[in-house]
């Protein structure tokens, strides 16, 4: 994305679990959505604030008026892009409506920038986990060459020709969830290095110039069936990628007490990643700043709680608006310090409703949390010449 202004890109991850797709119907019931775990999470102990409640109702985000709403609340507050947790199994897509039917269709898409993460983990059952049962593996998260050179050229045709794909340094932005999932489903590494080149490829074959290949980096095993990556470093080196960033906190930062955990506290301990990871990793990396944590809607909810393994994990507390607010104060310092090109942050995200970690308005706080994106970030770019970083 280009900013003549030089003022930070501010990119949401979207997770579009939201509206009906034959997957989940098959595997959940008819009309099934994740709105019915929203719908059905209690209190697991005493002061723990379930459920959440959009403001908005439980819209089908596979409808451009949805989209539309969502896309002005996203633009009028200072953010950029959404990137589309982005799922392609075997046998093709998974959850692309969301994308395709509403956010490509809404008349006002080009308010916003959009791009995709590839979201290749495991698909488990956990809608909801039952405590003391086998984890169901429902679609499994790594593909053949046949599979990924199919997803290539889908992405090609369906999304990079569309003039608001987020582009960052002029390169099309697509992001790898699970880089070891990538490298056992394509059989190695070096068929995982020739396979991005291929995909490079394809995209200046197509006439649209280049990839900007971004790795989602983590070190905590978090949904059941993640493969932590050994020298992640010397991975996204060896296999090209132009970026680096993170998606949640808790990919990193372990939650140490139970069954809460300070939000103020846990930011600060996250925050001290961005330093580390920028000296890490030979190509930029991308801040992630998130908002909460409780992926307690997603047990069944007459289990008793404890701490013992994702969804059964730690709640984050405290997280309000003003704490936000605050990561992401720490963010943009650290953008401007560390004179950070190009200056981008991932939040996470817009609408996470089941892991307690979503921006989208809820009947507690409003809109609060996107007014304090605006606040940080919105009003910077209506006053541009503040901020001294690098244009993306």
């Amino acid at each position: 994305m280009s900013d003549k202004n030089n003022q930070p890109t501010v990119a949401v991850y979207y997770f579009p679990n939201y509206h009906i797709d034959s997957r989940n119907e098959a595997a959940h019931g008819e009309g099934w959505t994740e709105w019915e775990l929203v719908k059905s999470a209690t209190p697991r102990f005493p002061g723990h604030q379930q459920p959440k409640v959009p403001l908005w109702g439980y819209l089908d985000e596979s409808l451009p008026e949805t989209a539309e709403k969502q896309i002005d609340a996203a633009a009028d507050h200072g953010i950029d892009a959404f990137i589309y947790d982005w799922y392609w199994y075997e046998d093709g897509p998974f959850l692309n409506a969301a994308l395709e039917n509403g956010f490509l269709q809404a008349a006002n898409n080009n308010r916003l920038k959009f791009s995709i993460m590839w979201a290749n983990h495991d698909w488990i059952n956990i809608f909801p986990y039952k405590r003391g049962t086998d984890h169901t593996l429902l679609q499994k998260g790594q593909v053949s060459l046949k599979a990924f050179e199919e997803a290539c050229d889908y992405m090609i045709r369906n999304y990079f020709v569309h003039p608001n794909y987020w582009r960052v340094n002029d390169g099309l932005y697509v992001s790898f969830y699970e880089l070891m999932s990538l490298i056992q489903g394509l059989g190695g590494r070096e068929e995982t290095r020739n396979a991005l080149e291929a995909f490079r490829e394809k995209v200046r074959a197509a006439g649209l110039g280049e990839l900007h290949l971004n790795a989602v980096v983590w070190g905590i095993q978090n949904l059941p069936g993640e493969r932590t990556l050994e020298n992640p470093a010397e991975m996204v080196k060896d296999f090209g990628f132009d970026s680096v960033t993170s998606y949640v906190w808790i990919h990193n930062v372990p939650m140490e007490t139970y069954p809460t955990v300070s939000y103020p506290e846990y930011a600060s301990l996250a925050q001290k990643d961005w330093s580390r990871f920028r000296e890490q990793f030979n190509v930029p990396y991308f801040p992630n700043v998130s908002m909460g944590w409780d992926s307690s809607p997603r047990t069944v909810q007459s289990d008793v709680h404890a701490n013992i393994g994702y969804p059964h994990t730690p709640i984050l507390v405290g997280n309000t608006p003003d704490e936000f607010r605050n990561s992401l104060l720490a963010v943009r310092d650290f953008l401007i310090e560390n004179a950070a090109t190009p200056p981008i942050v991932t939040v996470n995200s817009w609408n996470e409703w089941t892991e307690g970690s979503y921006i989208e308005p809820d009947t507690v706080y409003g809109m609060q949390y996107l007014e304090a994106i605006r606040d940080v970030f919105g009003m910077r770019k209506q006053h541009p010449g503040e901020y001294k970083g690098q244009s993306t």
